[in-house]
Formats: structure tokens, sequence, C-alpha cells
């Protein structure tokens, strides 16, 4: 029999993690009485999960760490409906092959994070197409909608937005979007025994509507559990940067990005944020916290967080390209790295452009520095080529030097045959592909 940590949700509680649960004493004698499976939904609304989704992905993993069996669902079914949850607006529907697209790609994402061969609490992943798309919507409004209340699903505060925002409204398609959510809990609890439902606050009447329908049609008693959704502390949307989301898709946000984004984390949020995102102790965590204010200096605590999620995220050697990128260009020592790093850094790490090689024979190294913005002007370039403060591919560039922009990108200086990465002063950095 799989052992149980019964300090489970007192850990839980002491990283921040529980928002609301149901059942009170009860939901706390069902998990430290035996091994318990639960699930979570995750919608394909596009071809990647970002870091929004990580906080309920882990948390999976820490329920199956715990000694419960741990299922992820993908929403095949409901990702072509919409969950209307607190959205200002109606989401746009995809089309079936669009959805089942992400849905395959959204599978391998989930697999990363929970253990398929564990023995009994080995995960699994469902999509619940599999069993909404054999229902008919006569026997689907007889056997299933015959259990909601209309007023009492109009008074749910997510639903209650919409209605009363003036112009929106919601369709009867995204208003239905509960009742299938309900159904997957209903289903998943004859199926695999699934007695708990964990989600975002945001899922919390999604996750209360399953809980009375899984009731009304069986008779069981099943709980749910929500965990806070992710805030910053200056009041900026989480999991944003200015080049835009931050995917898990090392195709659509790089490792080197995905490190960065961590490193940059505001003192403020550093230290809820390793109790959220890594599977660190709450006293590993409060030691490194009491030795930053101690230390008075650069706080290690970005640094071990962007360590932890990135080794989580893209593996061992995700986290070594990103270290190794983030020295280079510290040190300005680049021999060191690989043709896959600057693809890096081209996809998101670094403005960057392509260049025929024939269209710069007769360009000015200071119009294509400017071109790039570099700098205002082709006159900053110049002063700061007077500075010694212009370097490409580590090489300090000097007023002395031939000033055409192809004899400073001499094939034979190429990095990899073709790319070139120029520093302006000390914190401008332009990539350049020429071809």
């Amino acid at each position: 029999m799989t052992a149980i940590d019964t300090n489970f949700l007192q850990e839980l509680q002491a990283r921040g993690l529980i928002a609301q649960m149901t059942g009170g004493d009860a939901i706390v004698e069902h998990l430290n009485s035996g091994s318990r499976t639960l699930y979570c939904g995750f919608d394909p609304t596009a071809d990647s999960l970002h870091i929004g989704s990580l906080v309920p992905l882990l948390m999976l993993k820490r329920f199956q760490l715990a000694g419960h069996k741990p299922i992820a669902l993908v929403g095949g079914a409901t990702g072509l409906i919409g969950d209307p949850s607190f959205k200002a607006q109606e989401r746009k529907l995809n089309t079936a092959d669009v959805v089942a697209n992400w849905v395959d790609k959204l599978k391998c994402q989930v697999s990363q994070f929970i253990d398929f061969s564990c023995g009994q609490n080995s995960a699994e992943v469902v999509n619940n197409l599999d069993w909404v798309g054999k229902i008919d919507v006569l026997t689907f409004l007889r056997d299933v909608g015959k259990h909601f209340s209309v007023n009492n699903m109009i008074n749910k505060e997510s639903v209650k937005q919409r209605i009363e925002r003036e112009g929106e409204g919601i369709s009867f398609t995204e208003f239905t979007y509960m009742l299938l959510q309900s159904y997957d809990f209903s289903e998943l609890y004859v199926r695999n025994a699934c007695t708990l439902q964990i989600g975002g606050s945001d899922q919390w009447g999604n996750i209360t509507g399953g809980i009375d329908l899984t009731r009304r049609m069986h008779g069981a008693h099943v709980f749910g559990l929500t965990m806070p959704l992710v805030t910053k502390s200056d009041g900026t949307k989480f999991g944003k940067t200015e080049s835009g989301t931050v995917w898990l898709d090392a195709a659509k946000t790089s490792p080197y990005a995905f490190y960065q984004f961590w490193l940059n984390t505001a003192d403020a949020d550093v230290y809820k944020f390793l109790r959220y995102f890594t599977f660190l102790s709450v006293a590993r965590i409060e030691a490194i916290e009491a030795e930053d204010v101690a230390r008075q200096g650069k706080p290690e605590a970005q640094r071990i967080l962007a360590e932890e999620v990135t080794r989580l995220v893209h593996g061992d050697a995700g986290l070594l390209a990103a270290q190794r990128i983030t020295q280079a260009l510290f040190s300005d020592e680049l021999s060191g790295l690989s043709e896959s790093d600057f693809l890096q850094l081209q996809q998101d790490g670094l403005p960057s452009s392509k260049l025929i090689r024939a269209e710069i024979i007769d360009l000015p190294l200071t119009q294509l520095l400017a071109d790039a913005e570099l700098a205002v002007s082709g006159k900053q370039i110049k002063d700061a080529l007077v500075r010694n403060a212009v370097f490409v591919n580590g090489v300090a560039k000097s007023i002395d030097d031939n000033m055409q922009a192809a004899n400073c990108f001499a094939s034979g200086n190429a990095f990899f045959n073709r790319f070139y990465l120029v520093r302006v002063g000390k914190k401008k950095y332009h990539l350049f592909e020429v071809v």
C-alpha cells in the first residue's frame, strides 16, 4: 500500500497554495486515510500551456509525491466550448481539427510533470472528448441538465460578471460550460474512483457544480480544492513580458528567455514564488530569505528560483544552455556558445535581424547599428566607437576601423558562418544573421 503523507495539507497551507477547500475536516480525514485519486483539467486554448498552468501542474506532482494518484484531464470537449470564468468577453471558437492537434501537444506537456510508472499511484492523462463526444444532446439534457438550477448558475460570480457587463453578455454555449466540467467530475468518479478536483480559484464555481452533480447522480461525497491565482506585488499580470506570454514550449519561449523571466522576479515576489513553483522545503526557503536579508547585497533567491523552475520545465540541458548564454553575455566570452544557443538568442533572447551580405557592402556601420536601434543616431554610434564601446562578437571596434558594415561583418569573423552579436555600451545588444 502506498504510504500517505499526513502532513501534506499543512505543507500546502504553509506554501500558501490553498485558496479554498470543501468538506472542512472531512477532506483532511479523506486524504489522510488512504491513497486518493484526484484530477485537474487543462483546456487546449493554444498549442502550449504557459507558466500560469505551472501551479496546478506542480500541484498534481505534489499530491503524487504525498501518495495520491493524479489524473491530468485535457479538455478535448470543453476546449471546443470555452470557459467563461472571469473572462471579459466570449472566446473565439476553434475548429475541431485545431483543438485535437492542441490536445495532443498538451498531453505531451503535462506528461513531463507527473510519474506514470510508480505503482498504485501512477498518473494518467485523459481526454473528456472520450465521454462527452459519445453522449447525445437529449440524454445530456435529461440526465445532467435537470440537476442544474439556472437561478444558481447565474448567481455564480464568474457568470454574474459576464451577465452584468454592459454590451457583452454570455452565449448559451459558454453558459453550458459548467455542466460539461461538472459532468467530467461525475464521470471520473465512476471511471476512476476520482474523489477530488483541484484547480485555480477562478474554477471554484465549476468545481462545486461537479461536487453537487456527483452527489445527485451517484450519491457520492467528493471534494474540491482551489489554489490562488498567481499575482505580482506591483499589480502587473503574472506571466507576461514585453515580448508576450511565457510559454512552457521551448519553441515558443526559449529556455534562455524562460530563465531570464524568473531571474528578473521582483524581491517582493521571489520568496512567494519559491513556495509556489519549486519543491524546495519551506524551511529551506525561509533560510534563503534569512540569508538574503543578512547579506544585504544582491539576493540569491532569484538565481535559485530561475535554476529550479528552468530545470523542472526544460531539464538539465535547458538549464545549462540558459546559464551558458547568460554568462557569455555578461563576460563577452562568446566562443563557448553553440549554434543552438545563438538560435535561442535569435528566437526571443535578444533583438535580432537578418541581413543579406550583398545589401550591406556599401552601408556605413554607424547607419546599420542606428537602424537596429542600438543608438538614437549614427553620431551616437560614432561617439561609442571613439570610446571603444562597440563590440562585434566580443571584439571592440574603434573609430580607426574601416567604417563599412561589410568589413566589421566579414564572413571570417562570424560565429557559425552567419551570426554577429553586437553590443553598444554595457546593455544594448543586437544579434545579426548575415546570409
